[in-house]
């Protein structure tokens, strides 16, 4: 019996359940599968550099596999319709009768594989499901009512609590089978090859070697301080894991199964470091759960539905003014330059930027949404939209409408010496340090750097207006937290 994997968003052989239950009959061969989808991409906003990342991964898993004489098959098709046409040709073609993948959440791609699940009923061909993209399946860490949580701490310590029933080491890398000469020129007759050609990339090498070394070098050399340097974007203190999490180079597992050998095997109250990590894996675990709990968050839609009352503003010049790093406030326009030139954004600044955005240039979170999606290495439709909405308050577990962060003091908190904003905004340099963080009217001047966009006073005054207005809260609850300005 000829076993079929349907690689999607999990490009790696280490800890790869579906390729390890196909392998698991060493006597039956085994061939792959990955579609080259452009066009689904595309109407999913990612941009360019990302879709070059995934086609890399692709070319890079088809030399891993060939060490292991798996055959992998990269067939264009344009969309999922597409693929999935493709691939139940093939299966007729080739008598596959069984094929293995890994679950994906999101509402399309759900869609999708439910309809070729019923259809290999139909066939009777052997349907193989596993999840990878988390540690513990959506829908197995639930409240006493057995309901979704809303709320991240009591997420966490449920996660906590029911993580040891599910937890496991990683699988490793299925050993190399037979050659199977003929079963690869056979599927070779059958389908196009996708004319891919590798498109290397210097900040981000697209193979799972170089994607667990730098997960070894960040447990090495900077896990154990990630809970006091993971703020300060001047410093190389985070892990810059997230683009091979999305894409499935590394698994959240591997990840988990790192620390928790450096933590004494603790996922909390072990090193204050290793732990703050751990947490961060677990926020990313939350953003997966919601998405199939509540599937309007694949929809463009807000999480709390009240909040589609708030009048975003409709401004394209505020908003090309965001998009290109020229707002006139440094910590925010060397984020977004930053994340232009890196395809990447720390974490600490996708908060201030995205705030920035909605609070005080009060344009619709979806915008900002779709900018990050489009430009990040790393863009992933959980973590993305958990990330958005938390900043416009409009999501689970979000902050509340009246935090409001002031960008300079920000600046002046995480990037103390002005290092990171002379990165990016260059122009600065001429300056003193100090003075990086807010130029007055001559040094703008005389660096042509461009006035505030905006000014934080009125800008604050003005988002609490608007969300008090629309969300229609009683005087108490409006006036209760406006102190709130970091």
């Amino acid at each position: 019996m000829t076993r079929l994997v349907w690689f999607r968003n999990d490009l790696r052989c280490a800890d790869n359940p579906a390729l390890w239950h196909a392998c698991s009959q060493p006597s039956e061969p085994v061939i792959a599968v990955v579609y080259d989808c452009p066009q689904q991409w595309q109407k999913h906003g990612l941009g360019p550099r990302r879709i070059a990342f995934m086609r890399n991964a692709m070319l890079a898993l088809q030399q891993e596999l060939q060490a292991l004489n798996i055959p992998l098959l990269i067939i264009p098709a344009g969309t999922f319709a597409g693929s999935l046409n493709s691939l139940q040709r093939l299966i007729v073609q080739l008598d596959i009768r069984s094929v293995s993948f890994n679950i994906e959440y999101e509402v399309n791609e759900r869609h999708r594989d439910i309809e070729f699940s019923r259809w290999c009923r139909r066939q009777q061909v052997e349907v193989h499901k596993f999840h990878d993209q988390c540690v513990i399946p959506p829908g197995e860490v639930l409240t006493q009512q057995g309901q979704p949580f809303k709320v991240f701490t009591p997420f966490k310590r449920a996660w906590f609590n029911r993580s040891e029933a599910f937890y496991q080491a990683p699988l490793p890398r299925p050993q190399a089978r037979s050659p199977q000469p003929e079963l690869q020129q056979l599927a070779a007759a059958l389908v196009q090859p996708a004319p891919l050609t590798a498109e290397p990339d210097p900040l981000w090498p697209a193979d799972e070697e170089h994607a667990h070394q730098c997960l070894q070098n960040f447990a090495a050399e900077q896990m154990s301080r990630y809970q006091t340097q993971r703020d300060f974007p001047a410093l190389d203190a985070t892990s810059r894991l997230s683009p091979y999490l999305a894409i499935g180079l590394l698994s959240p597992r591997q990840c988990l199964h790192t620390a928790l050998l450096l933590n004494d095997g603790l996922q909390t109250g072990g090193k204050p470091g290793i732990d703050s990590w751990i947490n961060e894996l677990v926020w990313r675990e939350f953003y997966r759960h919601l998405l199939v709990a509540f599937p309007d968050l694949c929809k463009h839609k807000a999480f709390r539905p009240e909040t589609e009352a708030v009048p975003w503003r409709e401004h394209a010049e505020d908003f090309a003014a965001w998009c290109e790093g020229r707002t006139g406030y440094p910590i925010i326009d060397a984020a977004q330059r930053q994340l232009r030139e890196q395809g990447w954004m720390h974490n600490r600044l996708r908060m201030i930027s995205a705030m920035f955005l909605t609070k005080h240039l009060l344009i619709d979170w979806r915008k900002g949404e779709a900018f990050f999606n489009y430009w990040l290495m790393d863009a992933d439709l959980a973590s993305n939209n958990g990330g958005w909405q938390w900043s416009a308050s409009t999501g689970a577990d979000g902050a509340p409408y009246f935090r409001i962060f002031n960008p300079t003091s920000q600046s002046q908190k995480f990037d103390p010496q002005g290092e990171f904003i002379g990165r990016y905004v260059p122009e600065l340099l001429p300056i003193t340090a100090k003075n990086r963080h807010e130029p007055d009217s001559f040094q703008r001047r005389q660096c042509h750097y461009p006035p505030v966009i905006v000014e934080h006073k009125f800008a604050r005054q003005r988002a609490l207006n608007a969300f008090k207005n629309s969300l229609n809260l009683s005087p108490v609850m409006a006036d209760s937290g406006e102190s709130s300005n970091e």
